[in-house]
């Protein structure tokens, strides 16, 4: 045989007929132009195990299907107008907006056509709140406990003033980071309680969960209102971690207690929002529109000013003292027991305390 042959023949079956990729195949007009063909991706392969024979691999070079590009090869840009550019620019734009669970939100409008631009909370969400609800209703201590929450709270509200003195937008700011944590950790022990004893709550899981993000909405409208500085922003981290932890521990020991502190936070509340409105009456704050985010919430008109804004949130916190006090005496005191006690410290206290002292990995 001739060894040229020999040769050409071995060095095609070490490298599995053209390496395996790809079969060039020239026109008839003498090779000036070819097609690269690419190889089958399936199960036609074969594998040589003869002998000794070189174990290659042979595939069935009969696909016409083009060959992906490679990481480093660019697509020539396809000559468009520049209406068909704009066009799939806004069909990019429309599928990259979608909502949590990954499906594209139907359009939902206003009354008056356009378009609604929250994701935080849809139209029936939204609601007139009831400004004719008494704000001087103060419910008098009689029990021992009552008149320990009186005292905790008038004894929190001392450093209050004194650090915020008459900036009601940054007091405002603070105290709905705090106001919206009871509604949250009540709602979640109610709920847990709820599972592990195979009975209802009530409602009163829903009610504190909808106080909770109430207060939250507060918070997102008085954000647009008032940019907290640095030390702020470090103030609320540290007092949120702060009265979290001991409201999560006194709602396990006694959620009386807890509602009835929450109860008079909220007659604090709407005494400091009352003091808000008196200094935008008399000029010492300036009355400027409200955010369109209020207008949305609260069904406000939409020459709404600050002062409508302060008056629906005060009448959300009379709402809300009424709800905690009312709790106070209505949910059973019976949420404190071993197996509890033993899951909520288990899942959240030695979780938190390994993951800061110890740093476990797992953490």
């Amino acid at each position: 045989m001739n060894p040229m042959l020999t040769r050409s023949l071995l060095r095609s079956l070490a490298t599995g007929i053209n390496g395996g990729r790809y079969v060039v195949n020239s026109t008839a007009t003498g090779g000036a132009a070819a097609a690269v063909v690419k190889p089958f991706e399936d199960a036609s392969v074969v594998r040589v195990q003869d002998l000794g024979m070189l174990g290659g691999q042979w595939r069935r070079m009969m696909s016409a299907v083009p060959e992906p590009k490679a990481p480093d090869q660019k697509e020539e840009p396809k000559s468009v107008s520049g209406g068909e550019v704009a066009v799939k620019d806004e069909k990019a734009k429309a599928q990259a907006i979608s909502s949590y669970w990954g499906v594209s939100r139907p359009t939902i409008l206003r009354e008056d056509g356009t378009e609604w631009p929250w994701n935080c909370f849809m139209p029936w969400d939204t609601y007139e709140s009831n400004v004719n609800i008494d704000l001087h209703k103060h419910h008098a201590p009689t029990t021992f406990l009552d008149k320990v929450a009186l005292r905790t709270v008038k004894t929190l509200r001392i450093p209050t003033d004194i650090f915020f003195q008459r900036r009601y937008g940054c007091r405002a700011m603070m105290l709905e980071t705090v106001a919206a944590v009871p509604g949250m950790v009540g709602g979640m022990l109610l709920h847990l309680r709820s599972l592990r004893k195979f009975q209802q709550s009530g409602g009163w899981i829903k009610a504190l969960l909808e106080e909770a993000e109430n207060e939250r909405m507060h918070l997102m409208t008085m954000v647009e209102l008032v940019q907290p500085k640095w030390y702020e922003r470090f103030l609320v981290l540290t007092v949120q971690g702060v009265f979290f932890n001991a409201f999560f521990v006194l709602y396990l020991l006694s959620p009386k207690l807890a509602h009835r502190i929450v109860g008079y936070l909220e007659e604090e509340a709407i005494h400091s929002y009352t003091e808000y409105l008196k200094d935008i009456e008399s000029g010492a704050i300036k009355n400027v529109p409200a955010p369109a985010i209020a207008i949305d919430y609260w069904r406000l008109p939409k020459d709404a000013t600050l002062k409508d804004v302060i008056t629906v949130i005060r009448a959300d916190e009379a709402h809300h003292r009424d709800v905690n006090h009312f709790a106070s005496v209505s949910i059973s005191p019976a949420v404190l027991c071993l197996f509890n006690l033993f899951c909520s410290l288990n899942l959240y206290g030695l979780w938190c305390s390994s993951r800061v002292v110890f740093g476990f990995p797992f953490c």
